[in-house]
């Protein structure tokens, strides 16, 4: 018999967003407080295709695997999805090798922020909505 789990898929997923979103969150900063670092590359952390991936929400065509025994091809649940840094390298050759726009960067931050708190505010509704229950509903 298995135990009963409190915690159900959406409220794992939230809480893999919000680490996630913190992850990307220390990204950005690093970039912003590199901005003036004559040579450094700004990175991007990456992980929206392949949790849309991993939860059957996307609409590009997905390849598919005939056999168990397959290598697969994407992460085949949300706990596995771990993100990806890419690093941007500068390629005009102007100026110092630095190219981090801080409004760009800013943009991100503000955008990152938004969706960590929506997330957030999600995630409250559901443990209070789990706290009512426990409490039998006063």
């Amino acid at each position: 018999m298995s135990p009963i789990n409190l915690f159900d898929q959406n409220m794992q997923l939230l809480s893999k967003v919000l680490d996630l979103r913190a992850t990307k969150a220390q990204v950005i900063s690093s970039n912003i407080a590199n901005a003036e670092t004559p040579g450094f590359s700004p990175s991007r952390f990456q992980f929206e295709d392949d949790l849309a991936t991993a939860i059957g929400h996307t609409t590009k065509l997905q390849m598919q695997t005939s056999n168990k025994a397959h290598i697969p091809l994407g992460p085949s649940n949300f706990n596995n999805v771990n993100g990806k840094i890419i690093i941007d390298k500068d390629v005009s050759g102007i100026g110092d090798d630095n190219n981090v726009s801080v409004d760009q960067e800013m943009m991100a931050l503000s955008e990152n922020e938004l969706l960590y708190e929506t997330s957030a505010q999600l995630l409250k509704k559901k443990l209070t909505l789990l706290k009512y229950v426990i409490s039998g509903g006063q």
